[in-house]
C-alpha cells in the first residue's frame, strides 16, 4: 500500500486545515500559502492523482468539484466579483501534491496570461 498524500491526510483529520466545506464526496480548506486574498482548494476524498489519470467513473465527481467551486465561491462573496479556477497537472503544470484539487482563487483582479 503506498504512503497517504498530504490531502488524503488531511481528508482523514491527520492533518488540520482550516477547512470551509466538506461533504461525503470532497473536502475545501483555505490554502496554507495563498496565491490571493482567498485561496481555497476543493479535492476529492477520492484520491486522484491528476486530471489526467481520471476515468470515465470519476465524471460526476469532477462534476461535483466544480458545482462546490461554485458554492464556495457564493458562500466566500465572490460570485458576483469573479474568481478563478486552476487544476495543475504534473511538474511542468505547477503541481506539487499527486492528488487532483482546484484552486479557488479570489479577492483581487486576477491577471492574464496567468504564469
Amino acid at each position: 500500500m503506498s504512503e497517504k498524500t498530504l490531502f488524503e491526510k488531511i481528508c482523514d483529520k491527520e492533518i488540520p486545515a482550516k477547512i470551509v466545506y466538506e461533504d461525503e464526496r470532497c473536502i475545501a480548506f483555505r490554502d496554507i500559502s495563498p496565491q490571493a486574498p482567498v485561496h481555497i482548494l476543493i479535492i476529492p476524498r477520492k484520491p486522484i492523482p491528476r486530471v489526467v489519470l481520471a476515468t470515465t467513473e470519476d465524471e460526476a465527481l469532477l462534476g461535483h468539484l466544480l458545482l462546490t467551486a461554485g458554492k464556495v465561491a457564493r458562500s466566500e462573496g465572490m460570485a458576483e466579483s469573479g474568481f478563478r479556477l486552476v487544476i495543475n497537472n504534473g511538474p511542468d503544470g505547477g503541481e506539487a501534491v499527486p492528488h487532483l484539487h482546484v484552486h479557488l482563487l479570489g479577492g483581487r483582479q486576477m491577471e492574464w496570461p496567468p504564469g
